[in-house]
């Protein structure tokens, strides 16, 4: 089902899991401006609805998303090129920050945006085909949608500089083992293995998870002490809620606890 999104942008619900597939096969899923306004505008509604808990990002084709569309960047004004790198910023922003977990299932080529995109995901699970880089270096510019700040976050200063300023392409098999991906897969396996993972977090604790997920991101950027104070501080007020005794009373009597979100 697509509603009112962008003809780009296709989603499937199954049960509490939503699958964004972007369908523009014949650029590699490049991301028009168009598009990643609906982008923005989806997760902005993701975000408020409780009957999804977990979502998987995927492509089409060759490409997972092969990055902006680069023919419209060509002439344009400073003002406009800026605009429209603040918007990329937000939805990615936003991506990040959807209270659910997300998995992005990278199926071909995540570059630049696109791989930036990837990186705003809490999980990424990778085909055997999958290309990941950042190679705005090679036109004169830089990754402006994160890029250069959650890569080295996720695998270290030195690494992340060396990607970025050569813009070379990674292989999932060096990705994994500099621990980005949580699992690579076969093509024809990729979306099976994303949705067992999608369906093994949607079947979890809701509120426990929203929390888990926002106090390792927080913590990451503060110091220890105050990570562990806010650590100690959610598990208390976790504690009080109906998901912690329903799940203390499954354990106990050995059954597997019903989640309600409360």
């Amino acid at each position: 089902m697509n509603g009112g999104l962008h003809p780009g942008l296709v989603e499937d619900r199954r049960d509490s899991v939503a699958v964004l597939r972007i369908e523009r096969e014949e650029a590699l899923g490049a991301l028009s401006r168009g598009m990643v306004e609906a982008l923005e505008s989806y997760l902005g509604g993701l975000a408020r609805d409780g009957s999804v808990r977990a979502l998987v990002l995927t492509g089409t084709g060759k490409g997972f998303i092969a990055g902006a569309d680069i023919g419209e960047y060509d002439g344009v004004t400073q003002a406009a090129f800026d605009d429209y790198q603040r918007l990329s910023r937000r939805t990615f922003d936003a991506l990040e920050a959807l209270p659910q977990p997300t998995i992005a299932a990278v199926n071909g080529y995540a570059l630049g945006g696109g791989f930036e995109v990837a990186l705003a995901c809490d999980l990424i699970v990778a085909s055997t085909v999958a290309r990941f880089g950042l190679p705005e270096i090679k036109l004169g510019l830089l990754p402006g949608g994160g890029g250069t700040q959650r890569l080295p976050r996720a695998i270290g200063t030195r690494a992340a500089k060396e990607l970025v300023l050569t813009g070379r392409f990674m292989r999932p098999d060096e990705a994994e083992r500099r621990g980005l991906l949580v699992a690579v897969a076969e093509p024809d396996e990729l979306m099976p293995a994303a949705l067992d993972l999608a369906e093994r977090l949607a079947a979890g604790a809701p509120l426990a998870i929203r929390e888990g997920k926002r106090l390792i991101d927080d913590g990451v950027q503060a110091s220890l002490p105050t990570g562990l104070a806010l650590e100690q501080r959610v598990l208390s007020n976790l504690y009080a809620t109906d998901d912690a005794r329903e799940g203390i009373r499954a354990f106990l009597e050995k059954r597997e606890p019903r989640f309600g979100g409360r």
